[in-house]
């Protein structure tokens, strides 16, 4: 007893952490590398220069269906930033089913990029990421770099207007 009491205490002392968070701000983003809605192969590095919002979503999830639209709004209002290749917004799908996440992109009128590996919560992504609930985000800036993560509603577009401003 006492032997783990001292090891205990020697892990706090060292800054030893057994749960070492990755996604973190300030960290970078680690890379990221699935297949878009086409089956073409995507990469998160091909972003680099560009503040990215990263989403994991799902169509089988409520809360992240509702929040499509104000994605959508947000993406066309700073389309100009995009054509200017200042901002972009990448979407993970946790699906499994390819059709039903095709049929969602299309439905939705999603004109950004979306990949997925259609492993559900079996993701290693979503694992990398540490995602435990949807939908989820982070906000990297052009070096890859996590700014923030998991804004939503105003509190997010809020996050992106102003970074685009200091961009």
């Amino acid at each position: 007893m006492k032997t783990c009491f001292t090891l205990l205490l020697l892990m706090l002392f060292s800054g030893y952490s057994i749960a070492q968070n990755k996604i973190e701000v300030g960290k970078k983003a680690p890379e990221i590398t699935m297949t878009k809605a086409d089956g073409t192969s995507f990469s998160l590095s091909t972003l680099k220069g560009k503040l990215v919002l990263i989403d994991f979503w799902a169509t089988w999830c409520a809360p992240c269906v509702e929040e499509q639209p104000q994605l959508k709004t947000m993406y066309d209002t700073y389309s100009e930033q995009v054509k200017n290749n200042q901002f972009e917004i990448l979407s993970i799908s946790l699906d499994k089913n390819k059709e039903s996440w095709q049929k969602a992109i299309g439905r939705f009128n999603i004109n950004w990029i979306q990949i997925s590996d259609l492993k559900f919560w079996k993701s290693p992504v979503a694992k990398l990421y540490e995602v435990d609930e949807l939908p989820f985000n982070v906000i990297i800036d052009g070096e890859g770099t996590i700014l923030a993560k998991n804004l939503h509603g105003k509190e997010l577009e809020d996050f992106i207007k102003k970074s685009l401003v200091q961009k």
